[in-house]
């Protein structure tokens, strides 16, 4: 569980770094888009660091980081961007889930 927990942080930080560092891009007022990219460059410095942090080899998470990244990033496409993912998105992203599922608990 504690593993897990550092690889939802991961998730989150990189998917709210990534989608802030999207704002900024498409920002007109120079001082909000300078503060959007340092808090992403922030928020993406902090999803390295806790992904490092985790108390076990990234080998062994990386089915599991997959398949909760995959689900993280549609979670903020909605909050951020309200864009709802399509069906592509939900078939390729089962398959995505599915995958990371056999690479992380198949021993």
């Amino acid at each position: 569980m504690k593993v897990f927990l550092f690889v939802l942080l991961a998730t989150v930080l990189e998917a709210t770094g990534d989608a802030v560092v999207r704002i900024a891009l498409h920002e007109n007022n120079v001082s909000a888009r300078l503060g959007f990219f340092l808090c992403g460059a922030l928020a993406l410095t902090l999803y390295g660091t806790s992904l490092n942090m985790a108390p076990v080899e990234f080998a062994q998470v990386t089915g599991i980081y997959i398949a909760t990244l995959f689900v993280v990033f549609q979670i903020a496409n909605y909050l951020f961007f309200r864009t709802l993912p399509t069906a592509p998105v939900f078939v390729g992203g089962s398959l995505i889930i599915a995958g990371g599922l056999i690479v992380g608990l198949w021993k």
